[in-house]
């Protein structure tokens, strides 16, 4: 009998994209326990003794949006409390912003929101500025030791559920519509093919994203007017690209290249035929 060896199946896609750290730095300051603030391409992490304790993203609205566009909290309270801390914005060094927990004290401390609703849009506001600033990127991330978070009155995150949560953001997104562009560009309004995705209703969310396209707006843009998160807006717009609904303003295309140099020649005898052809047109 002739023995045949069958090969372990092969892991699922999920698993194996799960079992490589988004950043093997990030991994490291975790089992160090590390407090500081690790600076990426596309965003900013506070850690607090290995936890993430805040998150920031130029592409991701940040708490004060998410806690006033819709209610939550009056804009004026947010901006008293924010008044309250140091503005980061006048640190010398992006990793020398003030503790980022310290507008949050004073929201619970003046009693004018629930502590529930004020963990909840934190975490809403983490998570989505995490996702966005573990995004690949072509330069090296660094970090400063010790410069100012802690672990405060707000829930932190273990650095393994930001990045599995994460992957799992990526893996929707790619189930959606596997083309990123539509995430950063300008998007314009399109008249769908017909089709089966054509034919699916818009959603009133979708709407709202929908009417705000302008050949502009980029996707972070809409998710700041509408107040959501930017991976939510991510999603709509995804899936509006998918149906034919939107597209990404096309690129500019390459100016074409430069024509080849004509050769130029020294030799005298060529020369000489040259001139004697231009003198016999001359005639």
């Amino acid at each position: 009998m002739t023995m045949v060896r069958i090969p372990p199946p092969a892991l699922p896609v999920r698993d194996r994209r799960a079992a490589r750290a988004l950043s093997p730095m990030l991994t490291r300051l975790a089992e160090e326990r590390a407090t500081g603030v690790l600076v990426r391409e596309h965003g900013v992490l506070y850690l607090a003794e290995g936890r993430v304790v805040h998150a920031e993203s130029p592409l991701a609205p940040d708490l004060g949006v998410l806690l006033t566009a819709h209610g939550t909290l009056a804009a004026t309270a947010w901006q008293r409390a924010a008044a309250q801390a140091p503005d980061p914005a006048q640190a010398p060094d992006p990793a020398q912003a003030p503790d980022p927990a310290q507008a949050a004290e004073a929201l619970l401390r003046s009693g004018v929101l629930p502590t529930g609703a004020l963990e909840l849009c934190h975490l809403d506001a983490l998570y989505d500025a995490g996702y966005f600033a573990l995004a690949p990127s072509g330069t090296p991330g660094r970090f400063r030791y010790g410069a100012g978070p802690r672990l405060g009155p707000l829930p932190s995150v273990p650095v393994v559920a930001l990045e599995r949560e994460t992957l799992r953001r990526r893996l929707l997104l790619h189930r959606l519509w596997p083309d990123p562009a539509a995430d950063s560009a300008p998007l314009i309004r399109a008249d769908p093919a017909p089709g089966p995705a054509a034919a699916l209703s818009v959603t009133p969310r979708q709407r709202a994203v929908l009417d705000r396209v302008d050949g502009v707006r980029t996707a972070a843009d809409l998710a700041r007017d509408l107040g959501r998160q930017a991976f939510h807006t991510l999603v709509d717009v995804r899936r509006l690209t998918a149906a034919g609904w939107i597209a990404p303003v096309p690129a500019d295309p390459a100016p074409p290249p430069a024509p080849p140099p004509r050769p130029v020649t020294t030799d005298p005898d060529i020369a000489l035929l040259k001139r004697l052809r231009d003198a016999l047109e001359a005639l």
